[in-house]
Parts: C-alpha cells; sequence; structure tokens
C-alpha cells in the first residue's frame, strides 16, 4: 500500500491518547503532521486546478471504485456513445500497466496514462500535470479515471466538479457501510452489473438503503455499462451537468 498518504499507518494514527513509551509517541505524532502537511498541499493544489477548470467552462469527473468494478467499460461506454456530443479528455490512474489507457484510445478522446508505482491515489498536481500535457482547448468534459481503490483517493481532492463512486453488484451491498468515508463524498453512486444481479441474488433495496444512509445526498443510478442498461439516465445528467456548468460555473444538477 501507499507510504505517503497514510494509509499504511491506520494503526499508528489510532494513538491520539498519552503514552508512557515517549519514544513511539513522539514518532506517531510525527507520521499525522506529515499526514496534515500533505492534505493541506493538495487541497491548495485542487483549488488551483479548480479555478482553471472554470475558467475553461470544463465539466470534469472523478471517477472512484474498488479494482474490477466496471470502471473502463462505463467510462468507454460513456464515450463512444456521447462523443458527438461532448468533445472529451480522459486521465487515467493505475499503478502498473497502462491496459486501461489504451483501450480507452479507441474512442476519440485524447487519454493520458498516470502510473503512480507504489501510491494509490491520484492527487492534485498529478492531474496539474497530465492536464498540461493532455491540453484542455476546445474539451468540454474531462474525466479522471482513479485507481481503484476505496480507501486513500477519498481524502484528495483533485479539483473536479462531480465525484461519481461505482459499486459492482459482484461487491456486497454493505460496502458504502464498510467504506463511509469514499461514499460519503460521492455526488454520484453507479450501481453497475445490474445485469449479474439475479444470479448474485443482489439485493438492490438494502444497497440503496446503505447508500442513503452514508451519503443521503447522492444520486444513484442502477447500471450495466456492458449491457448498456440504463446508461440513457446517467448521460441525461451528464448533459444537465454539462449545461449547468456552462450557463453558471457550477455542475450539480
Amino acid at each position: 500500500m501507499c507510504g505517503q498518504c497514510g494509509c499504511d499507518t491506520t494503526e499508528t494514527l489510532k494513538h491520539e491518547h498519552e503514552h508512557e513509551h515517549h519514544h513511539h509517541h513522539r514518532h506517531n505524532h510525527r507520521l499525522v503532521d506529515i499526514q496534515q502537511s500533505v492534505l493541506h498541499k493538495n487541497h491548495t493544489l485542487a483549488q488551483g486546478n479548480r479555478q482553471e477548470f472554470t475558467q475553461r467552462n470544463l465539466l470534469v469527473l472523478n471517477i472512484l471504485s474498488s479494482p474490477g468494478s466496471g470502471k473502463t467499460t462505463f467510462i468507454e461506454k460513456t464515450l463512444k456513445t456521447t462523443e458527438q456530443q461532448f468533445n472529451y479528455g480522459v486521465i487515467v490512474g493505475d499503478l502498473a500497466t497502462d491496459n486501461d489507457a489504451q483501450r480507452l484510445r479507441s474512442t476519440k478522446a485524447p487519454v493520458i496514462q498516470i502510473t503512480t508505482g507504489d501510491i494509490c491515489h491520484l492527487e492534485a498536481s498529478m492531474i496539474k500535470n497530465a492536464s498540461d500535457e493532455l491540453g484542455l482547448d476546445g474539451l468540454d468534459i474531462l474525466i479522471i479515471e482513479n485507481v481503484g481503490n476505496l480507501v486513500c483517493p477519498a481524502a484528495y481532492d483533485l479539483g473536479e466538479d462531480i465525484r461519481v463512486v461505482l459499486l459492482s453488484t459482484t461487491e456486497g451491498e454493505d460496502k458504502p457501510l464498510k467504506y463511509p468515508t469514499m461514499f460519503k463524498g460521492a455526488d454520484v453512486v453507479i450501481i453497475n452489473k445490474i445485469d449479474l444481479a439475479e444470479v448474485l441474488e443482489w439485493q438492490e433495496d438494502l444497497a440503496r438503503e446503505n447508500i442513503q444512509k452514508i451519503a443521503p445526498n447522492a444520486l444513484i443510478l442502477a447500471v450495466s455499462a456492458r449491457k448498456d442498461t440504463g446508461m440513457s439516465a446517467w448521460y441525461d445528467y451528464l448533459a444537465k451537468a454539462r449545461q449547468a456548468k456552462t450557463q453558471t460555473g457550477y455542475s450539480l444538477v
């Protein structure tokens, strides 16, 4: 796991009370200080990204999920269906390989790959550098496919307008309860692979109830990106968000 975002120091961060063994306690405080400094710097850079995106009337989506939930298929379907309507750019984050980026290059959208190595999330500075390389002139929507992880990416603002969290029917209905920080920040929750619901005995009502406990204001859409089921509601939402960003500078609808 990542050595920079603090996800490998979970146990350490729990020890906020006094101890007599001063040596270890001093180190714990040092780790907390570093974590807070990293997040503060990221927040400042994210605000810079957001300002530039807004000046360009560019709608920016941050797509997050656990590995294997179907993020890339969801993005690919979105691009191929609506690429006549919008000019897209895509930034893909992965620990290793550029397989997802290569797959998305079959669309008309320009795609930039960020290979993070041992860092299990994207940061605002990475998005700034990738955006400069991609070139934002003429784009309507920038899609960021974050690293597959339901923990660390939740803490890092990238300057996006909308956070989209995917939950697959191949995962448990209680995933939102197990990873509340991720779902709490979601503007939209996509329940994907709904075509497998029956065979998996997936309880959609229970999943929706759990999502609403954590993110009561999030829009919930059930789709199968692979089968193109339920995707029209997502495209409608995307069009309204893009229109709102253009007209008001704010994207949420």
